[in-house]
């Protein structure tokens, strides 16, 4: 099942399952800027990664001196959510702990997704509750995908990536599928990033991004382009499959991060993992904007 939200310059459409953004189209040009998920290259859209972005060490943790097994960016992009609040514009959809989800995850939790369209933007919010009587350990991110190009007359390689505001950004390289925190580097993003294949070539290009941030895709060849913007969210992955020649790319701001090389397994010690006492609410958003 979906949901239709929308105004006079936007419609999007929202999957019950994983709380789904599927598509995001301009009502004026019908420019579809959500990847439609050919599963020749990614079958996905943008599925929401909890309660762990990226990979565990294999694909296990302990805690508590339990081990859980649990695979890439958790189970909650394959769970069906619940519809609890809907207008013509806005959709709330929610996911709440089960006797399942505990097998793999021993917290009881709520999860809330809501989006909410506002002028040429969507508001895409994360709103996490710690429904249990314990401490609450978990990370959170999204992973939408654009279609590049989003005009039949242009190509990938007409586009680029323009990071704002103008500055050079902690990079944290990839080892395998974990974050290599050892090795970090100076991302030089001062200057745009051109769109090519190579630039993928080891995987997600990953950054530390305090303070506002905002991710651009855009072509000096169209008036069209896409924007994910946010404040105050540690990491930003920027991802495209490697050599598959697949067009779009994901810009994925995190609350979190994969096991790192050399992660010991133990969730509290998970690096960049966040902390919820009981009753607790962690809240969060991130907006896509489009021309």
């Amino acid at each position: 099942m979906t949901v239709i939200i929308e105004n006079e310059k936007l419609t999007a459409v929202i999957a019950e399952e994983g709380a789904e953004l599927v598509s995001l189209k301009d009502r004026d040009s019908g420019i579809e800027y959500i990847w439609q998920g050919n599963p020749a290259f990614w079958g996905r859209h943008a599925p929401v990664l909890f309660p762990f972005v990226g990979r565990l060490k294999n694909d296990q943790y302990s805690y508590k001196n339990k081990s859980y097994s649990l695979g890439q960016h958790g189970f909650a992009r394959d769970q069906v959510f619940d519809v609890i609040e809907k207008g013509e514009g806005s959709v709330s959809l929610s996911l709440k702990s089960t006797k399942e989800t505990k097998k793999v995850y021993p917290f009881d939790f709520e999860l809330v997704l809501s989006y909410a369209i506002e002028g040429t933007e969507l508001v895409v919010s994360y709103q996490v509750i710690n429904t249990g009587k314990e401490e609450m350990l978990f990370s959170i991110g999204g992973h939408p995908a654009f279609n590049i190009p989003l005009e039949k007359h242009l190509t990938f390689n007409d586009y680029y990536l323009s990071l704002a505001p103008k500055m050079n950004r902690i990079q944290i390289p990839l080892s395998g599928p974990f974050a290599d925190l050892e090795h970090k580097t100076l991302g030089q993003t001062v200057a745009d990033l051109d769109l090519n294949r190579e630039l993928f070539v080891d995987d997600a290009l990953i950054y530390e991004t305090p303070g506002k941030t905002a991710v651009t895709i855009k072509s000096d060849g169209s008036e069209h382009s896409v924007t994910l913007k946010y404040e105050d969210i540690p990491f930003v992955g920027i991802w495209s499959p490697y050599e598959k020649e697949a067009p779009f790319v994901c810009i994925e701001p995190w609350w979190g991060i994969a096991d790192t090389v050399n992660s010991d397994g133990q969730l509290e010690d998970k690096s960049a993992v966040n902390q919820l006492k009981p009753a607790e609410e962690f809240k969060t958003n991130y907006v896509i904007s489009v021309k």
